[in-house]
């Protein structure tokens, strides 16, 4: 093909949440430019954060994502239980993991059904699916109602939960409420059975890059609200507060989001990220759904993130069973709650749906944040994205544009992107 140019402009990649952009440029073959623009406009809530109080810090940083608000939540409140030596009970442990899988399940839904599927179908939105595949529609809204529901029969909401605090949660659910989540969770195993086997139908384009890939982890459970250790492929362990020995962030000019690498370049966080750390841990009938879709298969797959989005919302289900028939065998009770602020720092690492999240704070003896940094996993990710693409397209160059342009806005929703919850933070220099 001589002279064969390639001009792709995407504007607003859709089906992904905030605003980015994909240029490609190419004549005969050589890549010109080739880069993802992050257009969505910064939000400061770090900064928004300076001089708050203890027990504002949370209910701000939760804004940060309307998608992850109850991950926000959980790394923000574990950030300031570890700032003043709070140890949580049990049962507020187990309640709050109700919470937080059933947040894990409403956005691995959201992606895989309405987002990545219809790429895999072969139709350009979800719309056609209501005529094509009206069974699969209808499961993934009662899915999605379900986890929501989980969220708000602990936390009293999903979105921005209002009943989240540190060493504690101010709310108690009724006995009725925790059996009708339960049986429906039950009920649900059908559902994520017709979801296993649908993946197990559909393509993946054929592409790999083997890549660095972060998670939590911990030696008792699946690395995602228990964090122990931040865990590399690479075989090592960076201790929650020496993340900063790990990952180094850093401004692109393409970006309102900064991009992030450890010493071997750049990694991966999410599902594919946690799976590939912490399958071994993972429960049985998410071992069951991994091999039906021949995840083991896929690991430098970046496309297969949406497959192990699938085998870790079994996984949720089953974990949020089993903390909802802990709390039923039991009566749950009022807890006496007090805080007593103090200097010092804090770090909360927790999973969100997107990957691995730190919020880093630090407090003056009034318990008001003098500092705060928080690692968003799609910031992490972007990194990641860039070079994957770097390898994707001498690949593909000489395919039509249209197709080479699937294949890209196809690989940046396979990381589900939050877009608006990575641009966080800008510094702004001024010289005179």
């Amino acid at each position: 093909m001589a002279d064969r140019k390639i001009n792709i402009f995407v504007e607003e990649i859709c089906r992904v949440e905030g605003h980015g952009n994909i240029v490609l440029n190419a004549t005969n073959g050589t890549i010109e430019e080739l880069r993802l623009e992050i257009t969505e406009s910064p939000r400061f809530f770090e900064a928004m954060m300076l001089g708050r109080r203890w027990d504002e810090a949370t209910h701000i940083s939760c804004r940060i994502c309307g998608i992850c608000s109850i991950a926000h939540t959980t790394t923000s409140v574990r950030a300031i239980e570890d700032a003043f030596g709070i140890e949580p009970s049990e049962q507020t442990l187990a309640l709050r993991k109700v919470a937080y899988h059933g947040e894990m399940i409403q956005s691995h839904v959201l992606h895989f059904y309405y987002l990545a599927a219809p790429d895999l179908l072969g139709v350009p939105s979800v719309f056609p699916l209501i005529q094509s595949h009206p069974a699969e529609v209808k499961r993934a809204l009662r899915l999605k109602r379900l986890a929501n529901d989980l969220c708000k029969v602990v936390v009293g909401r999903h979105l921005h939960p209002c009943a989240y605090l540190p060493g504690t949660l101010p709310r108690l659910p009724e006995r009725a409420e925790l059996e009708d989540v339960h049986a429906r969770c039950v009920a649900a195993r059908a559902d994520m059975d017709a979801a296993v086997a649908l993946f197990a139908t559909l393509t993946l384009p054929d592409f790999e890059r083997p890549c660095e890939a972060l998670a939590s982890w911990h030696p008792d459970e699946y690395g995602m609200y228990e964090c122990q250790a931040i865990k590399s492929t690479k075989g090592d362990l960076t201790e929650k507060h020496d993340y900063r020995q790990k990952i180094r962030e850093f401004v692109v000019q393409h970006s309102h989001a900064k991009h992030a690498e450890t010493e071997h370049g750049s990694y991966m966080v999410g599902a594919l990220a946690r799976y590939r750390c912490n399958s071994d841990q993972l429960h049985p009938r998410a071992k069951e759904a991994a091999a039906a879709l021949s995840l083991d298969a896929h690991l430098d797959n970046p496309y297969a993130i949406t497959l192990a989005q699938v085998v870790e919302t079994v996984h949720s289900f089953e974990e949020a069973i089993r903390w909802l028939e802990w709390a039923l065998e039991r009566d749950l009770e009022w807890e006496e709650w007090s805080v007593q602020p103090k200097a010092g720092r804090g770090v909360g690492v927790d999973e969100a749906p997107r990957g691995l999240l730190i919020h880093d704070y630090t407090f003056d003896g009034e318990g008001k944040l003098t500092a705060v940094n928080c690692v968003i996993p799609t910031n992490q990710n972007l990194n990641n994205v860039e070079h994957d693409f770097h390898a994707l397209v001498p690949g593909i160059v000489q395919r039509p544009d249209e197709e080479i342009q699937l294949l890209l806005e196809m690989l940046v929703r396979a990381y589900d992107p939050c877009i608006s919850c990575a641009t966080h933070m800008l510094d702004v220099t001024i010289k005179r």
